[in-house]
């Protein structure tokens, strides 16, 4: 006869494997679970250290960006440099240093002048302070080019914004060689060129006497 295990043995086995490999199953998920609940923790940390300044001050608001600032500097306007220059050269051709005046000045002690058909009254009331003196110009000291310049542009623009009466400052010459009032001659020359100017007499002594001249300006007409 022969001879064969019993078949109890072989079952009971079996069933201690099943549960060793139950056992290993529990202790792994027991760790999954664990390490999921430290990757939890460890991201809620994380997250709370990021917020920080958000949760101590609240919610703020990002501004606007304003972009990259231009700090390269303001071009200055443009200069009309050749109307300048224009308007000097105009200037000196239309006032001359030769042009005669001698039939023009009233051959008075102050020279005085008046345009044609302006009457003596007017150098009358130019003389006793009948116009206000409204703006002057001191040409004294200037060079001949510049003193003819600026007087030329103080008239033009006294004119301009209705300025009747002007005072204008030319010396008496007692620096220039010789003690002639050289400026003096040539004020008396360019303003009987200009047609802005209507009369002009010496000033009186408490104006600058021999060194200044009172000018009447026509009234300003716009075109």
């Amino acid at each position: 006869m022969s001879t064969r295990k019993p078949a109890p043995a072989r079952k009971a086995v079996a069933l201690s494997d099943l549960a060793g490999i139950k056992k290993q199953l529990a202790e792994a998920a027991a760790a999954q679970a664990a390490e999921a609940a430290r990757a939890a923790a460890e991201a809620q940390r994380l997250a709370a250290q990021k917020n920080l300044f958000e949760n101590a001050v609240g919610k703020v608001q990002r501004l606007p960006d304003p972009g990259v600032a231009d700090m390269s500097p303001e071009r200055p306007p443009p200069h009309p440099l050749q109307h300048q220059r224009d308007e000097a050269a105009a200037l000196r051709e239309s006032m001359s240093d030769e042009f005669d005046i001698s039939s023009l000045l009233d051959t008075d002690a102050q020279l005085s002048f008046r345009r044609p058909g302006v009457g003596a009254d007017v150098t009358q009331k130019l003389r006793k302070g009948k116009w206000s003196i409204q703006r002057q110009v001191d040409l004294h000291g200037l060079r001949s080019d510049a003193a003819r310049e600026a007087l030329g542009s103080f008239i033009r623009e006294s004119h301009q914004q209705g300025i009747r009466c002007v005072r204008v400052i030319h010396g008496k010459g007692l620096g220039s060689p010789g003690k002639t009032p050289v400026l003096k001659d040539k004020v008396h020359r360019w303003l009987v060129q200009k047609a802005e100017v209507v009369a002009f007499v010496q000033a009186p002594p408490m104006q600058g006497g021999a060194g200044a001249l009172v000018v009447l300006l026509q009234p300003f007409r716009a075109a």
